[in-house]
C-alpha cells in the first residue's frame, strides 16, 4: 500500500515532511548570516563559512551511523529522537560567544539533523512502489525546499531586525515542538515490515552497497553534485550583499527563489518524468543550472539573480530528483544504509566544496566560484544522462 493510499502512511508522510522542513531550515540558516558572522567576530567571509561546512561535515559523516540505526530500530523512531536532540545544538548556537563556539554548535546540529531526510527517503522507499516513488518523493522535496527557503529568508530578516542569534532561538523552538510530536507518533507506530530489523552489522551493510557497480556510480555523481551544486548556493546571499549592496534580508529572499524553482518541478514531477524521461531530466536539469550559475557570475545587476536563482532551482531539482530516485533503489534490503551513504556523499561533498569555494572567494572573488560550479555541474549531468541511456 502506498503512502498516498493509506491514511496511516499519509500521517507518517506529513510528519516526516514537517521534520524535513525544520531540518533543511537549519541547514540553510547560516547562508545569509555569513556577512553578519564576519562582522560580529572580525573574520573574513571565507572563515565565517566554517559554520556552513562544519554542519555539512557532521551531517555527512553521521549518515553512516543513522542509516544502520534506522535499519535496525525503525526509521521513524530514529528520526523522532534525532529531531528532539537537535534542539540542543541550536540552543548552543544562540548563546555562543565566539566563532569557534558557533562552529561547535553547528557540528552538533548537523550531527543530529543528519538522521532526518535520508531516513525519510528510505521510509518512502520502503512504503511506495518504484513506479510511484518519484512522485511521492516530490512531496518530500517540497518540504525540504520550503524549509531551505524559510531558513534563508528567516535568518536574513532576523539579522536585519532583532539580531542573528534569534534565528537559532526560533530553530530550537521548532525542533523541540516537532520532536515532541514525532516521539508521540512513534510510540504507537510499527516499523515497516521487513525494513526495521535488517542486519545491524554496519560494515557488512556498507560493503554490500559498495559492491554494486551502479551504486558506486550513483554515489560518485552525488558527491560531485554536493561539491558543486549544494555548496555554491551557500554564497549567493553574501555575493548579492557584497557585490550589489543588498540588505541581508533582501539577498536571502532572492536566494530563496532557488527553492521556488524546485517547487515548480515537484508539482510537475509526474508530467516532466513522462515528457523527458530520466536521461532528459538529468541532462536538461544540469545544463539549466550550469547556465544560470555562469550567467549570475556575469551579471551587472542583482535583478538578473531573480530568474537565475529560480531557474537554477528548477534545474537542480530535475537532476537531484533523478539521482535520489536511483539512490532509493540501490539496495532495497538495506535501504536505510544505502540512502545514508547517498546523504553522506552529498554533504561530505558539500563540505569539501564549501571549503574550496571559501578559498576561491577569499582569493579570487565570488564570480569565479559560480563559473567553476556551473561548468562542472553541466558536465556531471551530461555524463549521468549518458549512463542512464546505456544502462
Amino acid at each position: 500500500m502506498s503512502v498516498a493510499q493509506s491514511s496511516f502512511d499519509r500521517a507518517g508522510l506529513i510528519a516526516l515532511c514537517v521534520a524535513a522542513f525544520v531540518s533543511m531550515s537549519a541547514m540553510r540558516l547560516c547562508d545569509p548570516l555569513l556577512p553578519a558572522f564576519a562582522a560580529a567576530f572580525a573574520v573574513t567571509t571565507g572563515e565565517a563559512a566554517r559554520t556552513v561546512s562544519a554542519f555539512a561535515v557532521a551531517y555527512g559523516s553521521m549518515q553512516l551511523l543513522f542509516g544502520p540505526l534506522g535499519d535496525r530500530y525503525g526509521k521513524f523512531r530514529v528520526i523522532a529522537v534525532a529531531v528532539t536532540v537537535c534542539t540542543a545544538g541550536n540552543l548552543m548556537a544562540l548563546f555562543s560567544g565566539d566563532l569557534q563556539g558557533l562552529v561547535i554548535a553547528r557540528v552538533l546540529s548537523g550531527a543530529t539533523a543528519a538522521g532526518v531526510i535520508p531516513l525519510s527517503l528510505a521510509w518512502v522507499g520502503d512504503s511506495v512502489s518504484y513506479e510511484r516513488r518519484q512522485e511521492v518523493l516530490g512531496h518530500l522535496m517540497v518540504a525540504t525546499l520550503l524549509g531551505a527557503a524559510f531558513g534563508q529568508w528567516m535568518s536574513g530578516v532576523m539579522a536585519d531586525t532583532v539580531g542573528w542569534r534569534w534565528a537559532f532561538g526560533l530553530m530550537a523552538a521548532m525542533f523541540a515542538l516537532t520532536g515532541t510530536q514525532l516521539l508521540r507518533m512513534s510510540a504507537g507506530r510499527t516499523p515497516v515490515a521487513g525494513s526495521a530489523h535488517a542486519s545491524g552489522n554496519f560494515f557488512r551493510n556498507v560493503q554490500s552497497v559498495l559492491r554494486l557497480r551502479w551504486a558506486r556510480w550513483i554515489l560518485g555523481l552525488t558527491a560531485l553534485e554536493g561539491a558543486f551544486a549544494f555548496s555554491v548556493f551557500a554564497f549567493v546571499p553574501a555575493y548579492l550583499h557584497g557585490e550589489f549592496g543588498m540588505s541581508l534580508n533582501r539577498a536571502a529572499a532572492v536566494a530563496a527563489l532557488f527553492a521556488g524553482g524546485g517547487l515548480a518541478y515537484a508539482f510537475q514531477a509526474r508530467r516532466m518524468v513522462a515528457w523527458l524521461g530520466e536521461p532528459g531530466l538529468a541532462l536538461g536539469g544540469a545544463g539549466l543550472m550550469g547556465a544560470c550559475l555562469v550567467g549570475m557570475a556575469c551579471m551587472s545587476s542583482w535583478v538578473f539573480a531573480v530568474p537565475g536563482c529560480l531557474l537554477a532551482g528548477l534545474g537542480f531539482a530535475m537532476l537531484h530528483a533523478t539521482l535520489q530516485t536511483h539512490a532509493t533503489q540501490m539496495a532495497p534490503a538495506i535501504r536505510g544504509t544505502a540512502t545514508a551513504l547517498f546523504g553522506a556523499c552529498i554533504f561530505l561533498g558539500q563540505s569539501v566544496g564549501i571549503l574550496g569555494a571559501a578559498f576561491v572567494v577569499d582569493h579570487g572573488g565570488y564570480r569565479a566560484v559560480f563559473v567553476i560550479a556551473g561548468c562542472v555541474i553541466a558536465i556531471t549531468g551530461g555524463v549521468f544522462a549518458r549512463s542512464l541511456r546505456s544502462r
